[in-house]
């Protein structure tokens, strides 16, 4: 994680830099906040990072002495595929649409929608690997 959140500190100063450059040249307001507020939120992920960072064990990624074969070995579990993303976006493009339009009633079934999606989405069962 030492690497991804040194890249992110990387990526928070070019947009420091060109928020301020952005400002001295243009003086457009909303492009300066535009890239004030996206220099913040990469600090926000970068400062996350190298939080994380230091409560994991290394990783092979942040050992610069490290082999590829370090990083062999079993990846994990990864569940099978799902509808409910699917039903989600679906869902939540209706209650946009809603909330676009004004419509209450939309904006009700859409947001109740909404919900089923993530309910199904988060409680969905999935039988793991098979056990030997």
């Amino acid at each position: 994680m030492k690497i991804e959140s040194r890249i992110f500190e990387i990526v928070t100063g070019f947009f420091i830099l060109a928020a301020l450059a952005y400002m001295f040249i243009a003086g457009e307001v909303v492009g300066v906040t535009a890239l004030w507020l996206t220099a913040g939120l990469s600090l926000i992920v970068g400062t996350y990072f190298r939080f994380v960072s230091r409560r994991l064990e290394e990783r092979p990624e942040d050992n610069p002495e490290a082999e590829v074969s370090d990083g062999a070995g079993e990846v994990g579990f990864f569940s099978p595929g799902s509808y409910w993303p699917l039903g989600l976006a679906a869902a939540a493009a209706f209650a946009a649409l809603g909330v676009a339009f004004w419509y209450a009633w939309m904006i009700v079934v859409g947001m109740t929608l909404v919900l089923i999606a993530v309910g199904g989405l988060v409680f969905e069962y999935h039988r793991g690997p098979a056990a030997h």
